[in-house]
């Protein structure tokens, strides 16, 4: 006999998302809340710290990193780069100096980056010769590479 599915649901825990909805836009966070909130662990956003210098956390006695609203709203817009667009860590680094990831624009979620381009298709014909000129380049070293062998 089966028990109702009401009963296989487990409560989810309190913790940082559940206090999260209580402080305001303006509070700072805590790395942990910030880890949370942009699902990264807090090792990476250390990383980033140390990656990007526009990233600067308030840090109280012993080290304790609170996030201003700014913060937070980059440290998204740089993840959202490097996991969602595939940027590289260089990549982020360039966008920063040339300001096309301020803290203004970041929260807004847009980006005043250029957009990459897609590359054009190749026609069908112009495929076709260079993979032919490509094969017989290599069929030309392997006849190569026999005579040497021999």
């Amino acid at each position: 006999m089966r028990l109702p599915d009401l009963f296989d649901q487990q409560p989810s825990p309190p913790g940082p998302a559940s206090r999260r909805h209580a402080k305001s836009a303006e509070a700072f966070r805590t790395i942990s809340e910030v880890a949370g909130e942009l699902e990264v662990p807090q090792h990476v956003l250390r990383f980033w710290e140390s990656k990007f210098p526009q990233i600067k956390p308030m840090k109280r006695a012993g080290g304790r990193r609170y996030y201003r609203p700014d913060d937070v709203a980059l440290l998204r817009r740089i993840r959202q780069c490097l996991y969602d667009q595939g940027y590289t860590i260089k990549g982020v680094q360039k966008l920063l100096r040339e300001g096309a990831l301020k803290a203004g624009t970041a929260a807004r979620g847009t980006t005043t980056a250029p957009a990459r381009a897609a590359p054009k298709p190749a026609k069908p014909d112009a495929l076709r010769k260079a993979l032919v000129e490509l094969r017989n380049e290599l069929v030309a070293l392997r006849e190569t590479l026999e005579k040497a062998r021999r």
